[in-house]
C-alpha cells in the first residue's frame, strides 16, 4: 500500500498543503514548529479516522477557520482509493472513500492500515497502564474488526456498571441483580478481549526481540509480559469477588480495563533501570513488531509514520535504524528531522531510495 497524494486544507498549522509522493521513503524536514507533525498526523487521521495527538477533534482545526479537509490517495495492486476526511465546527465528522460515504467511522479501521512513532510513545514505558492498552488495541483493532466491536461494547457495559454502581451509593442502595446482568454481558465480551490480547502478545515478543537486538547491536536482553487478573481466575469469578468492593468505590475494579504490559531489560524492569537511549530503542521494537504483526495479518505492508526519530538514539542505533527502515522488511515510510544529514550519510548513493519534502513557513 503507498499514499501517493496528500492535501491539507486548514488542518492545525496549515493552511492549504498538497504533496506527491513517489518511493518508499519520504523525509519531511523543517524547523522545529513549522508543522512536520502535524502532516503525519493528517496521515494518521485518514488512516484511523482520528488524531493520534489531539483527542479532541475541533482543536485540530487551523486558528480562524471553522472546518478542516484532508485528502490522500491510496494506492495498492488492485486500483487506487480517494480518502476525504472532513470537519466542521459543529457538524459530524464526514468520511468517504471514492466517493462512498462511511457512516461508521468503525468500518474504516484496518482498511489503510498505519503505525507511527513519536517522541511521546516514551509514555508507552513510562506512563499509566492506559497507555499499553491503547498499544494492544490499536495493534489488534486494524487486523480484527470484531475485535475493535468488542472493546467499545465492553467499554461501554463498564461505564454503564459504574453509573449504576454510583446511584446506589448515592442512594443508600444496592440492586444486584442489575450488576449481575452487566457482568453478564462483560464476561464474554472481557474473555475474548483477555484471548485475543494474549494471542497477541505470543507472536509479537519474537519480532519484539529481533527488532531490538538489531537496533542495539546485540548490547542488551529484554522481554515484555501480559499481565491481566484473567491470567489467575475466570473473569466471572472476578466480578463476583469483587463486588462489595465495587459497591464501596463505586466503580469496577475487575476486568480486563485493568490490563498492563510489563517491559524488563535483564531482569529489571525497564520503566526504573533504562535509560532514555534504551526506552526510545524498546519503544522503536516494539512499534516495529506492531507492524510486522499488522503486515502478517493483512498481507500488505502498513505505512510507517516515524516523528524525530534520531532523538536520544546515539549514531550507530541511528544508523542501523535507518538501514532498516530503507530495507524489504518495511513498506512505504514517512519520516521527520530537522534536516535530513542522517538520512543522506546513510544512503549516500542511495538517493532513489528516499526523497525529501522540505517546510518552511513558522507556525501560525
Amino acid at each position: 500500500m503507498f499514499l501517493r497524494k496528500l492535501a491539507l486544507l486548514n488542518f492545525k498549522n496549515h493552511p492549504q498543503l498538497n504533496l506527491d509522493f513517489e518511493g518508499k521513503l519520504t523525509c519531511i524536514i523543517g524547523n522545529n514548529g513549522t508543522g512536520k507533525t502535524n502532516l503525519l498526523d493528517a496521515v494518521y487521521y485518514l488512516c484511523l479516522t482520528k488524531s493520534y495527538f489531539n483527542s479532541v477533534d475541533q482543536q485540530n482545526i487551523r486558528f480562524g477557520s471553522d472546518f478542516f479537509r484532508l485528502q490522500g490517495l491510496f494506492e495498492n495492486e488492485v486500483k487506487q482509493h480517494d480518502v476525504v476526511y472532513k470537519l466542521a465546527s459543529g457538524r459530524k465528522k464526514e468520511l468517504s472513500v471514492s466517493d462512498v460515504p462511511i457512516p461508521k467511522l468503525s468500518e474504516h479501521i484496518g482498511k489503510f492500515p498505519a503505525v507511527i512513532i513519536s517522541p511521546d510513545d516514551s509514555l508507552l514505558i513510562t506512563g499509566n497502564s492506559d497507555e499499553r492498552r491503547r498499544f494492544l488495541d490499536s495493534t489488534l483493532s486494524q487486523v480484527n474488526r470484531q475485535y475493535l466491536l468488542w472493546v467499545i461494547e465492553y467499554n461501554k457495559i463498564v461505564a454503564q456498571r459504574n453509573a449504576a454502581l454510583k446511584r446506589f451509593a448515592e442512594a443508600g442502595t444496592f440492586n444486584k441483580a442489575l450488576i449481575e446482568s452487566y457482568n453478564q454481558q462483560l464476561v464474554p465480551l472481557g474473555d475474548a478481549i483477555h484471548q485475543a490480547r494474549k494471542t497477541a502478545i505470543t507472536k509479537l515478543i519474537p519480532s519484539f526481540n529481533a527488532f531490538y537486538r538489531t537496533i542495539s547491536l546485540e548490547r542488551e536482553q529484554v522481554s515484555m509480559r501480559y499481565v491481566s487478573q484473567l491470567n489467575d481466575k475466570p473473569f466471572d469469578v472476578l466480578l463476583d469477588e469483587t463486588m462489595q468492593r465495587d459497591a464501596l468505590l463505586q466503580r469496577t475494579e475487575a476486568g480486563i480495563h485493568k490490563d498492563d504490559i510489563d517491559f524488563f531489560i535483564g531482569e529489571n524492569k525497564l520503566k526504573k533501570f533504562g535509560s532514555q537511549g534504551q526506552q526510545k530503542s524498546f519503544v522503536i521494537a516494539a512499534k516495529f513488531a506492531q507492524y510486522a504483526f499488522i503486515k502478517e495479518a493483512k498481507g500488505f505492508h502498513p505505512l510507517l509514520l516515524i516523528d524525530d526519530i534520531f532523538d536520544k538514539l546515539d549514531n550507530d542505533r541511528s544508523q542501523r535504524l535507518i538501514e532498516m527502515i530503507a530495507g524489504d522488511d518495511f513498506g512505504q515510510v514517512f519520516l521527520t528531522d530537522t534536516d535530513d544529514s542522517h538520512i543522506k550519510e546513510t544512503l549516500s548513493g542511495k538517493e532513489n531510495k528516499y526523497s525529501v519534502v522540505k517546510i518552511n513557513y513558522e507556525k501560525r
